[in-house]
């Protein structure tokens, strides 16, 4: 466990690393002995101290939702990071490079809540009750700290959240099947990943249902209005200057964003 001097000192670290797009020294390395309480600690820290400074939380995202993901990270469960308003960008839009370390792509999709979620027992029947509709989803990832990275140093790190892009057809939740969802992820023309929306824990419902059992755990719950990203069902994809990234969701719809 770290003392609250070195919780400081990554979390100050990981807020000169988003300002500047330049990567830090990974808490793991400077820290060994750092736990998972530590890491979400560390993530906390710096939520609170990007809200102090002017962002809005508009929600959360859910990240290693797959199995093979949560295996090669030797780890049981998922993680999440906060999502703000500022991350938000168009459908269509051409994002700037330099905004970000290392940008990466995924693809999924984002429940929007008309409810409030909370309590320990909260299960995906309870999601699909509480949203308001689901919309497909691109996150943009990033990796504000050196390798090689161990599951701590994403967990500080924001689970690697960087930004979000909305678009395609927002359907109500028991509408469609929500575990049969397509998506192909194509790169420049080039298909990349394929995938289908059971991938994440046999239905996405399932990845906002386990955020908020977590997040009542530190007494927090989800709130009317939340977007939620239920976490990737295909692999990321790197993104390059001139990279143009199209994802295509099926009767839901595409997105596309494009990098310079």
């Amino acid at each position: 466990m770290l003392t609250s001097e070195e919780r400081q000192l990554c979390i100050d670290a990981l807020i000169e690393a988003n300002k500047t797009k330049v990567q830090t020294l990974r808490p793991s390395a400077r820290y060994p002995h750092i736990t998972f309480d530590d890491a979400y600690a560390i993530s906390r820290g710096v939520a609170m101290a990007t809200i102090d400074a002017g962002a809005e939380l508009i929600g959360y995202k859910v990240g290693l939702t797959s199995v093979a993901m949560r295996r090669s990270s030797k780890i049981d469960e998922p993680d999440y990071g906060y999502l703000y308003r500022h991350y938000m960008q168009p459908d269509g839009g051409i994002l700037k490079h330099a905004d970000y370390c290392v940008p990466r792509v995924e693809l999924e999709l984002a429940f929007v809540l008309g409810d409030v979620l909370e309590g320990p027992h909260v299960n995906m029947v309870d999601v699909m009750r509480a949203t308001n509709y689901v919309v497909p989803a691109l996150e943009l990832i990033d990796t504000r700290v050196d390798e090689p990275r161990k599951i701590y140093d994403t967990i500080s790190d924001n689970g690697a959240g960087a930004g979000l892009v909305l678009g395609g057809n927002p359907v109500r939740p028991f509408d469609v099947d929500l575990r049969m969802v397509p998506g192909i992820l194509s790169r420049n023309t080039q298909i990349e990943e394929t995938g289908v929306s059971a991938g994440v824990m046999n239905h996405p419902a399932n990845g906002i249902a386990w955020l908020a059992r977590k997040l009542h755990e530190i007494g927090e719950k989800l709130e009317k209005g939340q977007i939620l990203l239920a976490g990737s069902y295909v692999r990321p994809i790197w993104a390059q200057v001139g990279d143009t990234i199209h994802a295509d969701f099926g009767n839901l719809g595409t997105i596309s964003i494009g990098f310079e």
